[in-house]
């Protein structure tokens, strides 16, 4: 059974490189009938940050990736890494190596001098003699000196690491105690169960290390897959301005989270040219052996196109649902299907579609000088009255339509094109000169809704 896993250090908020890598490894679980856990890996006690755990949390439940089980913390674990690390020492694959910080710096300092990689040099690796006083010891694990550690990923292939370009006895547990990142990952993904590992290849360069703990302890050594960075246009490293923010902030921002999945499964997978891909969709045709070598590029036109797609096909049940966090209410209101239909195919995000909202139900505050220079002309007046005076007596005005037969009368009536009335009554009714449809507009507000507006103006 394939068994997966997201593990993020709670030491900040989750962006959606992380987030790309626990909807990979949720879609692989899930595809095999597998397992997909969560693992909170908070043994940085100085780093940790409560709120950035429940931020991981609640992101998960936004965008719905449900993982197995409970939520493990390696905080809670500490004295399975206890016996692992002395089980090592009573079998002699690890040591108390009692190196002051002086020492080592000390050495780094005369190997750097001399153009070599620093290292530690391995001088309690065999140690027999008095341990120093005043010295509380690492615990540090005895590596190959020679030959190579070959990493088989399912994404780069076989990467062959070197053993002395890159390894030394590295430590598995600090001189208080606690124990050190590679050491923990190797012991909870074995113990766990996990078969197969999905991240960032920015985890590549510690894998060797990984290995080293698995063959010393006996277990199985997993599958890889090692997936590239998300870059910016520029080829660089995604950085907060480019897009590497909190995912809820993308909440926020009004994305749907079908979206957003949509986007992420994208940098760097493909199904030949489909881009719209549902999650049945993703189940059926991810795996993660038909990962790009490359990094992938960060899209905002890409996101934002989208998230259109998905909010234009959305139901407006949903769509009322997902509107609430942005403010807008309109469970109850009474021509919130108009409403819907006339700004969702306007707005890329949520929060766009919000203020077209709110744009339409409030009447404008003020009216901008270059708006009017520009749509209100020496005789919109006239038009506006004579419009007013044909929707006064007009009989049954309910749907979009029935206000647009209005419109074409009084166009007819005065002779002129759309445009003369069109302008001068959208900025009456919307205070600029563009928005959604104004039969729509006027729909949603009703006649003496419009009326108020169009006098508003007038007076102005």
């Amino acid at each position: 059974m394939v068994v997966t896993r997201f593990a993020p250090s709670p030491t900040g908020y989750l962006h959606i490189g992380g987030l790309r890598t626990a909807l990979l490894s949720y879609l692989w679980a899930r595809k095999n009938n597998g397992t997909f856990l969560l693992r909170i890996e908070d043994t940085d006690f100085s780093r940790n940050d409560e709120a950035a755990a429940l931020a991981i949390v609640e992101a998960f439940k936004w965008v719905g990736l449900e993982h197995d089980g409970n939520i493990e913390y390696q905080s809670s674990r500490l004295e399975i890494y206890k016996h692992h690390i002395k089980q090592l020492l009573d079998e002699g694959k690890a040591y108390k190596c009692y190196m002051s910080k002086e020492e080592l710096d000390a050495l780094r300092e005369e190997q750097t001098q001399r153009n070599e990689r620093p290292q530690y040099d391995g001088r309690y690796r065999d140690f027999t003699g008095v341990a120093p006083a005043g010295i509380e010891p690492v615990i540090r694990i005895k590596s190959p000196k020679v030959g190579s550690i070959t990493v088989h990923d399912g994404v780069k292939g076989d990467v062959v690491f070197n053993v002395h370009d890159i390894l030394d006895d590295f430590i598995i547990a600090r001189s208080d105690g606690t124990p050190t990142y590679n050491f923990v990952v190797a012991v909870d993904d074995a113990l766990m169960g996990v078969t197969d590992v999905i991240r960032g290849d920015d985890h590549l360069s510690n894998t060797p290390k990984q290995i080293v703990v698995y063959q010393a302890l006996g277990f199985a050594v997993p599958k890889f897959f090692h997936v590239p960075m998300i870059h910016n246009h520029d080829g660089k490293k995604l950085s907060k301005r480019d897009g590497a923010t909190d995912v809820m902030a993308y909440k926020t921002m009004g994305y749907a989270p079908e979206a957003l999945l949509n986007f992420l499964v994208r940098l760097g997978w493909s199904h030949g040219d489909q881009e719209i891909f549902s999650m049945a969709e993703m189940l059926e045709l991810f795996d993660p052996s038909d990962i790009n070598r490359s990094a992938s590029v960060y899209n905002v036109e890409k996101l934002d196109w989208l998230n259109s797609h998905y909010l234009k096909n959305m139901t407006n049940d949903k769509l009322c649902e997902l509107l609430e966090f942005h403010g807008v209410m309109l469970i109850s209101h009474d021509k919130r299907e108009i409403l819907l239909d006339a700004v969702k195919e306007r707005a890329k995000t949520l929060a766009e579609m919000a203020l077209l909202i709110s744009e339409i139900l409030v009447p404008p505050a003020a009216f901008e000088e270059a708006v009017l220079k520009k749509g209100y002309k020496e005789e919109s007046r006239e038009i506006l009255e004579k419009f007013s005076t044909a929707l006064s007596s007009a009989e049954e005005l309910h749907l979009p339509s029935d206000y647009h037969h209005v419109m074409e009368s009084v166009v007819a009536q005065m002779g002129i094109g759309f445009g003369k009335i069109g302008q001068p009554l959208r900025i009456a009714l919307l205070g600029k000169l563009s928005g959604p449809g104004l039969d729509s507009v006027m729909a949603i507000i009703g006649v003496e809704e419009t009326l108020a507006r169009i006098n508003t103006l007038i007076s102005y």
